[in-house]
């Protein structure tokens, strides 16, 4: 009761407004101001602030919501085991699981990284020169 009240009681000064608006000879700007005055009493004349009202202040509304936010994690929580096993699933002929990918070559990592006698750290282009010599440069 007290929020159709409230709504009506908006309604009525935002076509007041308007009304102000409209003497003023801003006609866009009263129509524009009226459309927004008039939406709180449809609502109330449709009779969804009542339903909000009964559905905000009631117990059974709000455990149906909880019901309905488990429900949807049940169904994430489905999806993302699913989307798990999809990639692990062998094929009865393979003996290991099939790559999404084709692999990459590893990086070679034949040279150490500590420098010989006689260099400093920044001299060692030993690993250049192993990735160059593999790639046939």
């Amino acid at each position: 009761m007290l929020a159709e009240t409230i709504c009506s009681a908006v309604s009525a000064a935002g076509l007041g407004i308007a009304a102000i608006s409209a003497y003023r000879k801003k006609f866009l700007s009263a129509a524009r101001i009226a459309a927004y005055a008039l939406v709180p009493l449809g609502l109330v004349m449709t009779g969804a602030v009542a339903w909000l009202a009964d559905t905000a202040f009631s117990p059974v509304a709000w455990a149906g919501f909880g019901v309905l936010g488990f429900a949807w994690l049940l169904f994430l929580s489905t999806r993302a085991v699913e989307r798990r096993r999809a990639g692990r699933e062998v094929p009865a002929g393979e003996a290991e699981p099939r790559a999404v990918a084709p692999a990459a070559s590893a990086p070679s990592r034949a040279v150490t990284a500590k420098p010989k006698a006689g260099q400093s750290v920044g001299e060692d282009f030993s690993d250049i020169e192993a990735i160059l010599k593999k790639h046939g440069i």
